[in-house]
């Protein structure tokens, strides 16, 4: 039995046609009734994947076309040929691939399938390949799959968004493994307006959750230590073969899930594709249709507790329309949840449907537009505890979960002295989930409970402001969650940092040192490490933590080297205390050039080069035109120089070399009088990118920097090129 909260005429009307969608949704796999099926399913979601080579490791691996998320890439070298291949985990039935191309796509290539990853078969092969979204029958068994790039369509590597792979799957029904038709919870909604109640199996149930982020594979690892927290459910974001494992130990451990499924333009402003939901019936039909296979997969399984369509959709339509056409928009996409909810209703009574958003201003769409949620959902950080007066305000006749929660975040958090968001300490980090969480309990009959963000184990940029157990350490934020659930309270807690001081009045110029002063209290007596970590994102939009060039001082204090690439750093200082436990407390910090005496003889000069990125635009005049936010690119090769005419025969003294992150680790300073015979000034083999100041005395009309070896796998690309008299 399901929630009573309602039978719409909208759902009784539309209960036919979800009904025959979810039958043409199962028609591939039926074999007669009661009769064992075959699931088509999506096999290939965040498993184990491989390339022929990469154009960028941080941006473009290889795990990027799996991972389920519409705005990240595989992208290869700029040759042929090149291949991309995924581990399925198992021998499966096969039965398509579907591949979205960026626009360095394959004219031909080939889908290889493989029983053992070294015998290959060739399921299909093209020479008239034409980019965008493709989708391939084939009918072979396999467990890797593989797609060859044999000729490139650009000047590009070969680069794809997504490559999934299908096939079939057993599902058996009630095979006594715990997943069968007897196991299932029935979850519903029950009461009345402002006096509402999620049960389990009859029994009250409040959320108590956590956003889940390892992989499936890694569930038993974290469950015991979950349910010892107090949590009693999870949420997820996606659900796909890969989920049946999560399920599993989730239930073991007496744990539920709410079950997501992603629909485009999810997470926000700028996640996902832009979907016309007012036009575009095949995206709105294929999605239903595994949607809907997905509830039939699962809806069995003892670990559901409900399911979750879409994510802060509504705000991000926002990103792909605006005005009237918005309007339209927003209204057909809820319009659209509520049949995806009808649907998956049709065919499981016993759990219920919500729907997030990212505020509480897209309820208004889903109370015009989608009567058969059972409960609306919200994510919500710093406006936490707004969200009771917004639901009284708002009229609303369902009761709401929060979906997503805990410290304010970097979109709401005032700017610091260094023009970037200013993020909070752990201590205020901690006490936000209590906060969030009195606020949630006290909207008694209404707020059902939250799946607070997040437990993750990343210890980059986002995993750092928001992850529970960073880099695999339990922080403040974590037992604060443990008090919040009514958990078993641990007996050795993470260090708490009071204090932090980087001594700065200032920008730093890059290669100088400054010193950090900590305040560290370790409540329980045990040594502290201090591991600094530096992190660009405000430079690069690189997530990664990089040990900083240090020394811990014997009074506690830590000296720090700048690095030399120019802008706004973040500084970490983790303190761990060698028990599993950390205290990470950061600032922000400007890296500068150093003042060079006289004048920049380059500026304006006439410049040449041996190549340039012409696509880019990034010609040899852009390192010489006094604008840091211009640059020289070179062809990606390892000799490729750059040179400048100052018009006569000139003395200087000092050179600077302000790099991109295509920098030269070999390269020299060379003078000319002619353009043809040089003398190297200055030469080194360990250079590190960042902003060269070089003290090269020399003279001659033409200057010349000759790089020999590349730091990277690109060019060479320099922002600025200065030569000082």
């Amino acid at each position: 039995m399901r929630s009573p909260l309602r039978m719409t005429a909208r759902r009784a009307a539309v209960l036919a046609l979800a009904a025959t969608t979810a039958l043409s949704a199962w028609a591939f796999a039926v074999t007669g009734a009661n009769a064992q099926t075959e699931e088509v399913a999506l096999l290939s979601q965040d498993r184990p994947a491989t390339a022929s080579s990469v154009e960028n490791p941080d941006y473009t691996p290889a795990s990027a076309a799996f991972d389920g998320d519409p705005d990240t890439r595989w992208a290869s070298e700029f040759s042929d040929p090149q291949w991309i291949e995924v581990d399925l985990g198992d021998v499966f039935d096969l039965k398509r691939v579907e591949l979205v191309w960026e626009a360095a796509y394959a004219t031909a290539y080939e889908i290889q399938v493989s029983t053992d990853g070294e015998t290959w078969t060739t399921a299909h092969s093209t020479d008239d390949g034409q980019g965008g979204s493709e989708t391939v029958g084939i009918d072979v068994p396999g467990r890797y799959v593989r797609m060859m790039g044999l000729e490139r369509a650009t000047g590009y590597g070969y680069s794809l968004w997504s490559l999934e792979v299908y096939g079939c799957t057993a599902d058996g029904g009630d095979d006594g493994d715990g997943n069968g038709d007897g196991a299932a919870a029935a979850v519903e909604v029950t009461g009345g307006q402002g006096d509402w109640q999620l049960n389990v199996d009859g029994e009250p149930f409040t959320v108590k959750g956590l956003t889940w982020g390892p992989s499936s594979a890694e569930a038993e690892q974290w469950m015991p230590e979950l349910a010892d927290m107090g949590v009693n459910t999870l949420r997820t974001w996606g659900t796909d073969a890969s989920t049946e494992p999560l399920l599993d130990s989730a239930a073991a451990h007496g744990i539920k899930v709410m079950l997501g499924f992603w629909l485009m333009p999810g997470g926000g402003p700028g996640s996902g594709g832009c979907i016309d939901y007012t036009a575009d019936q095949q995206y709105k039909d294929d999605t239903l249709a595994d949607i809907v296979g997905w509830v039939e997969t699962y809806r069995d399984h003892p670990g559901v507790l409900m399911w979750n369509v879409g994510n802060e959709s509504v705000l991000g339509l926002g990103d792909c329309y605006d005005g009237g056409e918005l309007e339209a928009q927003r209204d057909a996409y809820t319009t659209y949840v509520n049949d995806v909810a009808v649907a998956i209703h049709g065919v499981d009574d016993r759990h219920p449907v919500t729907s997030t958003d990212a505020w509480t201003g897209a309820w208004p769409y889903y109370q015009a537009n989608s009567p058969d949620l059972d409960l609306l959902s919200v994510n919500a950080y710093g406006d936490v505890c707004g969200v009771e007066q917004d639901w009284a305000d708002g009229g609303y006749d369902r009761p709401y979960i929060i979906t997503e929660t805990g410290p304010i975040g970097e979109w709401e958090v005032p700017d610091d002295a260094n023009g970037v968001p200013d993020e909070p300490g752990d201590v205020e980090k901690a006490q936000a989930y209590l906060d969030a969480w009195d606020c949630i309990t006290g909207h008694e009959g209404v707020a059902l409970g939250a799946t607070m963000f997040h437990f993750g184990t990343e210890g980059d940029f986002g995993g750092v402001w928001f992850n529970l157990i960073p880099g695999g350490n339990r922080r403040l934020a974590y037992d604060a969650v443990v008090e919040a659930y009514g958990g078993t309270p641990r007996s050795n807690t993470a260090p708490v940092i009071s204090a932090m001081d980087l001594g700065l009045d200032g920008p730093v110029v890059g290669g100088e040192e400054f010193t950090v002063t900590m305040d560290v209290a370790e409540p329980d007596g045990d040594s502290i490490e201090f591991i600094p970590m530096v992190n660009s994102a405000y430079i690069n939009d690189s997530w990664d933590m990089l040990l900083a060039d240090h020394e811990v001082n014997a009074d506690g204090t830590i000296t720090v080297t700048a690095p030399e690439i120019l802008g706004v750093w973040k500084l970490y200082v983790w303190a761990e205390d060698g028990q599993g436990n950390v205290g990470v407390e950061s600032r922000s910090f400007e890296v500068t050039l150093a003042d060079v005496e006289g004048e920049n003889l380059t500026e304006g000069a006439p410049t040449t080069a041996s190549t340039f990125q012409e696509w880019g635009g990034h010609g040899p005049g852009q390192a010489t035109d006094g604008d840091l936010s211009t640059r020289w690119a070179s062809e990606w090769s390892d000799t490729e120089w750059i040179q400048v005419d100052l018009g006569e025969r000139t003395a200087f003294d000092t050179v600077q070399l302000v790099w991109e992150d295509a920098y030269a680790t070999g390269y020299e300073i060379q003078t000319s009088d002619d353009g043809e015979s040089w003398t190297t000034v200055h030469q080194t083999s360990d250079g590190n990118g960042g902003a060269d100041t070089i003290g090269a005395e020399g003279a001659g009309r033409y200057v010349r920097v000759l790089c020999q070896e590349r730091a990277t796998e690109w060019g060479y690309s320099l922002y600025e090129f200065g030569v000082y008299a």
